[in-house]
């Protein structure tokens, strides 16, 4: 029997770390829907937690991150985390990641601290963490026989049994992938689908995220009959700069730890109104009131002012911040940084187990596609990148040891009964519209009537979206709106099941936190296919989802 190719949707830290794990074994194709080095990983400024410092422990690591968790963490997914943190680590130095050096280290790595870590557990490279990882990674990916790279290639759809139209067990066939170029869609079967395509920030008006981030695992997983968890909980990074041509680059939250103060527009600073630890205090703490003094005020952003720290030590501890914003003519040695609160983080995602194994055979999940109890109500940082090497590998070993079955033959993608659009200003319309009430309605700060307008509204758009999608040639654009739709409806969902407010949510209608609390579950609910009205091969919606609290 023909071994089939494990296909990796994705090719950030996740994609890439079970990718090179497999390739001694598998035959690997690394699917990117835009060029290589355009995912989250690279934007990484932070670091990538290690348990390595003789003042540090496992058990002090698990209980940092369940206190930032605000109760929602599972102890025994941190745990397993932590303990291979060390491994991780050190696996990327032997990968040729060009941490910042420390001859006295651990390792040989200068750590640093990050908010919520009790000691200097934190490996970097100077400001710029994740583009270090992700260069080596992708030069260790190329150079490997087994590894075959797709750039323009976007996954549309795993393939189950109800493509073929079969009454059989539920599991993972394959795959249907978009050329983006050719607007051609392939057929692969698979040994396995590892989706890996990060999270869903693209769907809020201001992200750090890139523009991959449009939910398309999580879409996909969910389609595909997968549970998916707390996706209520979307952290929102405090400052993103504020300049129309660039709108997603992050601006650190070290910044702030070395001293930059946040000012209203009449240079006022304002923090202290809000928290005693001031410009100290948890990211959902200052998002929340930089969001309160935008509305207050009725400004588009604040200032981040972090002259006084003068132009030697800004080149020396933010070389990377200090170049682009003086690209865009601001030198931050001179003058306050613009900056706005954005998505950030997707702290929820498909469920799955610390082997990557989702609720469908033959189809797994790494990385912020993925929930697996590590961030509870609210990340830790630089726990993200840790999570991707340590259940990347763990993922990777389970599908080696995995037996392999046979395939039925599965379908071609089938435009017989389609054509081509005839106004793409529909897709731009509704994206348009739907990041801009997602922020208003479903942002930093939610009440109930907010929610359910936004849910009313997100039902309208996804019959609009899915009578496009029945009707007319796919193209990325139209997938992506298509993922980003159903991952708001799921956030919403979420969002209203919630009766508190916690870690990063908040509701005005349910201030308190709950004395005790369990992660909000989705489950897709049984039922039977509807086909689409003029298309043959596209199966599309259906009642809404159920939810589970507990």
């Amino acid at each position: 029997m023909e071994t089939l190719p494990v296909v990796i949707v994705g090719a950030g830290l996740a994609g890439l770390t079970v990718a090179l794990h497999l390739a001694a074994e598998r035959r690997v194709i690394v699917l990117a829907k835009r060029q290589l080095g355009e995912a989250a990983t690279a934007w990484a400024q932070g670091g990538i937690v290690g348990v390595l410092g003789r003042d540090d422990s496992i058990d002090s690591h698990v209980r940092d991150t369940q206190e930032a968790g605000a109760g929602l963490v599972d102890e025994h997914t941190a745990r397993f985390i932590a303990e291979r943190s060390a491994d991780a680590v050190g696996w990327l130095v032997d990968q040729g990641v060009a941490f910042s050096p420390d001859p006295d280290g651990p390792l040989g790595l200068h750590l640093t601290r990050e908010g919520g870590h009790a000691v200097r557990r934190i490996a970097h490279a100077a400001d710029a963490t994740g583009y270090a990882i992700h260069q080596a990674l992708l030069a260790e990916v190329k150079r490997h026989p087994n590894i075959e790279l797709r750039e323009q290639a976007m996954a549309v759809d795993v393939i189950t049994p109800r493509h073929l139209r079969l009454d059989a067990a539920p599991r993972c066939y394959g795959v249907y992938v978009l050329d983006i170029e050719s607007q051609r869609i392939e057929t692969i079967a698979t040994s396995a689908v590892v989706l890996a395509s990060g999270g869903v920030g693209k769907v809020y008006r201001y992200t750090s995220n890139p523009d991959t981030a449009t939910g398309d695992g999580i879409a996909m997983a969910w389609r595909a009959g997968c549970r998916v968890g707390n996706m209520e909980f979307i952290q929102f990074h405090p400052t993103c700069l504020y300049h129309p041509q660039d709108r997603s680059f992050l601006i650190t939250e070290a910044l702030r730890g070395e001293g930059a103060f946040l000012r209203l527009p009449d240079g006022t600073r304002f923090m202290l109104a809000h928290d005693e630890r001031a410009e100290l205090a948890p990211r959902d703490v200052v998002a929340r009131a930089i969001d309160f003094e935008m509305k207050r005020l009725g400004v588009d952003h604040v200032w981040l002012d972090a002259t006084h720290l003068g132009e030697d030590f800004l080149k020396e501890h933010f070389p990377t911040i200090h170049a682009r914003c003086l690209k865009l003519g601001i030198d931050i040695a001179l003058q306050p940084i613009p900056v706005v609160p954005a998505a950030h983080y997707t702290c929820g995602g498909v469920v799955t187990d610390l082997h990557g194994q989702t609720d469908l055979p033959g189809l797994f999940a790494v990385g912020e596609t993925t929930y697996t109890g590590l961030h509870g109500a609210n990340r830790l940082a630089s726990n993200s990148l840790l999570e991707c090497v340590v259940l990347g590998r763990s993922c990777a070993e389970t599908i080696m040891t995995a037996p392999q079955s046979e395939h039925p033959p599965l379908p071609l993608w089938d435009e017989s009964q389609v054509e081509n659009a005839d106004e793409q200003v529909v897709i731009s319309h509704n994206w348009d519209e739907l990041r801009l009430l997602m922020w208003n309605y479903v942002g930093i700060v939610r009440t109930t009537k907010r929610l359910e307008r936004a849910l009313h509204r997100i039902q309208m758009l996804r019959d609009e979206i899915d009578d496009y999608y029945a009707n007319f040639r796919v193209n990325r654009d139209l997938l992506e709106l298509r993922n980003l739709v159903e991952c708001a409806d799921l956030i919403v969902r979420s969002a209203l099941m919630r009766h508190e407010s916690r870690g990063l949510h908040y509701s005005r209608d349910f201030p308190t936190t709950l004395p005790v609390s369990f992660p909000t579950v989705l489950v897709r609910p049984a039922r039977s296919q509807r086909v689409a009205a003029k298309s043959g091969r596209r199966l599309a919606g259906g009642p809404p989802p159920t939810g589970l609290c507990g």
